[in-house]
């Protein structure tokens, strides 16, 4: 035992012993604290782990497998040989690559330069501005098969558009039945949908200082002059940010696309519906879809996800790159 001082307020001369506590060291209070932390993060880690780690390790794993989902016959390792199948065995796999490039290069920028056009005019309104924005942004709000079916039945051969255009001596055409049409008839689709990133670009404008567009008009600067010299460069991060996103969106293009060609389409087999009209509805996620769930050929399934992934983080990290020739941020840097 240890001898210890009386405390003030006892006689002097007195002293009391101090016992050591039971298993020699006291329990930190901090190590109380890490079991709480942890009990509240568990659920969050085994949700991850569940959903997420296991998944993507399971992908991995199945695409260098010839497994099937339903069937009994045991999984053998073939290597790489589901990915060697995806450039050599497969003529749908390449028209669904071109399909989703075709969408990349074209619907990206048309999305992207019609949100910047639509937020520029709005913020030059004077009066109902916020009556227009709000116009604009409600058809985002739609849910995206209910807003595929109801272009659908707008865009039919017979339907509400081609009927206008009829009044008018023209003949409309085919859209979603026509393979000409079917895409720009999506892309006229996600152009009706592109409120969200026209918020966006509205905000970014508005922050713009005003004493730069001031200096412009000083120099003469006219409207387009002004929004190619003060704005576009204010807002160059936004600009990033809407191509980047809608790149990595529009590379695993599925819902709108599925709709389409299902809604579309009357044939009886549902692995043909994918892609009506000839092929031309076919993206990269629709065959990854139809083989892995249409002919559960969940190994080549799970090599296209893999190479999906790879192909996303590349070009990221390419547009990543390039941009810094482009991105003005707020101190003057690229």
């Amino acid at each position: 035992m240890t001898t210890v001082l009386a405390p003030a307020g006892e006689a002097p001369g007195t002293a009391r012993t101090r016992r050591p506590a039971r298993g020699g060291r006291r329990r930190s209070p901090s190590g109380a604290r890490w079991w709480v932390v942890l009990a509240l993060l568990s659920p969050f880690v085994v949700g991850f782990a569940v959903f997420v780690l296991y998944p993507v390790a399971a992908t991995l794993y199945y695409s260098l497998t010839d497994f099937q989902a339903g069937s009994y016959r045991p999984v053998q390792f073939v290597g790489l040989r589901n990915y060697r199948a995806l450039f050599t065995q497969s003529d749908t796999f390449w028209v669904a690559v071109r399909n989703t490039l075709w969408m990349v290069v074209v619907m990206v920028p048309l999305r992207t330069g019609w949100a910047m056009l639509t937020a520029w005019v709005i913020i030059r309104v004077k009066r109902g501005r916020a009556v227009y924005r709000t116009l604009f942004f409600l058809p985002s709000m739609v849910p995206v098969v209910a807003a595929a079916l109801s272009f659908i039945v707008l865009l039919n051969p017979v339907g509400p558009l081609n009927r206008l255009l009829g009044w008018v001596g023209v003949d409309g055409p085919g859209w979603f039945s026509d393979p000409a049409w079917s895409k720009p008839s999506l892309v006229l689709m996600a152009l009706w949908a592109s409120g969200n990133v026209m918020v966006i670009f509205s905000a970014a404008m508005l922050d713009v200082p005003r004493e730069l567009y001031e200096a412009a008009e000083l120099d003469g600067a006219g409207a387009l002059q002004k929004f190619r010299s003060v704005t576009l460069p204010a807002i160059s991060p936004v600009v990033f940010f809407a191509l980047l996103t809608g790149m990595i969106y529009t590379f695993q293009y599925f819902t709108e696309a599925f709709v389409a060609s299902s809604s579309a389409n009357a044939t009886s087999s549902s692995n043909d519906l994918i892609g009506y009209p000839a092929g031309s509805l076919l993206f990269y996620s629709t065959e990854l879809y139809r083989q892995g769930f249409g002919y559960f050929k969940t190994g080549y399934a799970s090599a296209m996800a893999w190479l999906l992934f790879l192909v996303i983080f590349a070009a990221t990290v390419v547009f990543i790159r390039v941009s810094r020739r482009f991105v003005h941020h707020a101190g003057g840097g690229r």
